[in-house]
């Protein structure tokens, strides 16, 4: 019997995918949240053969949609020689195992999908165990569901990260497994934790960047520090948080910290492994708001980021908005973000706009320091230096009583200049 957790070998293979959604008139943009669904298919390696939708009142608590549209899904499976049905909601076990019976073939739910990208993107050693926790947590409530669909076909979407231990592996030995998970994420917490008190004993300021998820992050950051983060025109193409250094101009030093992308329909699993890295946003001094000006449902999207930052207990933070893709199109200029303190357009492929983003940056800084002028004795000269690298020397004269300075410092650092 497979132990939980050890990795399954799995074949990679092109599966040939169905979309299927229901429109309960919530005012859900369904066709916008099939598209989505498609390109997170294309992320996991599927080949989208077809895509339904049913309007419905509710969801079918038994089978997710009516007889006459399984039937329909049937006909479109037999034409098309699809192996795999992706529903847009997370389904049921119910629902699951009764699809896959009804229907003699794999059925997986947005869920399923995502936890799979993350799965295969995964590259730390925490942020696997945070996929495999994830993983574990939808499968321990799925178990009756899961067991016939995944092992009608070996590998594929579903199959990845730490493996399909299939029926064999019951909740007892899941709950082992979780309990194992937590403790060795918390040593990792614990770690986090230590790192980030001394970025802020150092009181260099910190800016995360969020974002729906391909809106530009990581291209962003590799423009700004040359941080070398994985760039790629796929969702949730990079999970890893990356924390990079920059020097302005002025000699202000910056830390900015990349963060996972959000997205329409984030499983609570996922928000529940991955939330202390998530929350990494809530130690920043700000946050830098990445948006894709170029996709036309920017302003859900936005949406959804506020919503997701608030789940996890994130506001009140100064917010500058980045509209990205400015090179694009002319209208990416004329994006409002309501919910923005400052907002700036730019083109992180292209570097048009950095330049502005990092001056609004820095007057924010700036806005939370204090002026000082103060004449220091020779002796503590070596004060300047916390000057220089914290915040900002604007005047450095030498006299016979000292060194008379002028500059900005963080309020908190003051202390130490006395």
């Amino acid at each position: 019997m497979s132990e939980v957790g050890a990795p399954f070998d799995t074949e990679e293979q092109k599966e040939k995918a169905i979309l299927l959604a229901v429109d309960i008139g919530d005012g859900n943009d369904v066709d916008a949240s099939l598209d989505e669904l498609a390109e997170l298919a294309d992320t996991a390696d599927a080949e989208v053969v077809g895509r339904l939708v049913q309007a419905r009142e509710a969801f079918h608590p038994a089978t997710y949609i009516g007889k006459g549209k399984i039937d329909e899904v049937r006909d479109m499976a037999m034409f098309t020689e699809a192996d795999t049905l992706i529903c847009d909601d997370e389904l049921s076990p119910a629902q699951m195992k009764n699809l896959s019976d009804t229907l003699g073939m794999k059925v997986i739910d947005r869920t399923v999908l995502i936890l799979d990208i993350f799965a295969k993107h995964a590259r730390t050693g925490e942020g696997k165990l945070q996929v495999e926790l994830a993983q574990l947590r939808y499968r321990s409530s799925h178990l009756i569901g899961m067991g016939k669909v995944l092992s009608r076909l070996g590998g594929g979407i579903g199959t990845r990260g730490p493996g399909e231990t299939k029926l064999e592996v019951d909740r007892r030995q899941i709950r082992d497994r979780i309990s194992s998970l937590n403790s060795k994420l918390k040593d990792m917490v614990k770690n986090r934790d230590v790192m980030r008190a001394g970025r802020t004993e150092a009181h260099v300021p910190t800016i995360a960047i969020v974002g729906y998820t391909n809106a530009g992050k990581s291209t962003l950051i590799n423009r700004l520090t040359n941080a070398g983060v994985l760039s790629e025109d796929k969702l949730f193409a990079t999970l890893d948080t990356t924390t990079r250094a920059l020097t302005l101009d002025s000699g202000q030093k910056l830390l900015f910290t990349d963060t996972v992308g959000f997205i329409h329909k984030l499983p609570h699993t996922l928000i529940k492994a991955f939330r202390s890295t998530l929350e990494e946003a809530g130690y920043a001094d700000i946050l830098l708001h990445v948006v894709d000006g170029a996709n036309p449902r920017h302003e859900e999207q936005m949406k959804v980021v506020y919503e997701t930052l608030k789940e996890l207990d994130i506001e009140g933070k100064p917010v500058i908005t980045a509209i990205n893709k400015c090179d694009v199109s002319p209208l990416v200029k004329d994006i409002k973000d309501p919910m923005a303190d400052e907002r700036v357009c730019i083109s992180a492929r292209t570097g048009e706009g950095i330049e502005g983003l990092l001056s609004k940056l820095e007057e924010m800084i700036n806005s939370s320091m204090i002026d000082i002028e103060k004449v220091f004795p020779f002796d503590q000269a070596g004060k300047l230096q916390y000057i220089r690298t914290k915040g900002m020397l604007i005047e450095e004269t030498y006299r016979e009583d000292g060194i008379y300075v002028r500059a900005k410092v963080p309020a908190e650092g003051l202390h130490l200049l006395s």
